[in-house]
């Protein structure tokens, strides 16, 4: 869809439009979630799904590509987690966030 009303030149001329209306629309999705009325949450999250797309084709890169290798890096990464928390005796589920996300971070610095 978007690559057919592109061809009109109803698009941005420059990534620097997609990337303002992503950060709108995150803004919206905010605004909504605060209001609580799931079916315009719905909506605003299609928006910015929508937006994010826009952004990847006008960055040059095609959104589910990006999407897939985004899930695949997390599952690396949280097998990893799993992992680490065995080594060290950190039972998950009744561990808090913020010790997974320490060990999550670690999980990411061990990459570089």
């Amino acid at each position: 869809m978007q690559a057919r009303v592109a061809l009109v030149g109803f698009d941005w001329p420059t990534v620097d439009g997609a990337m303002e209306k992503v950060r709108e629309e995150i803004d919206e999705v905010a605004a909504e979630l605060e209001l609580g009325d799931a079916g315009r949450v719905e909506e605003e999250i299609g928006d910015l799904l929508f937006s994010v797309v826009n952004l990847a084709r006008l960055a040059g890169t095609h959104a589910s590509t990006a999407l897939a290798a985004a899930n695949a890096k997390f599952v690396k990464r949280f097998l990893r987690l799993e992992t680490l928390a065995r080594e060290r005796g950190v039972v998950m589920e009744e561990a808090d966030l913020e010790a997974l996300d320490q060990l999550w971070g670690e999980v990411k610095e061990a990459e570089r």
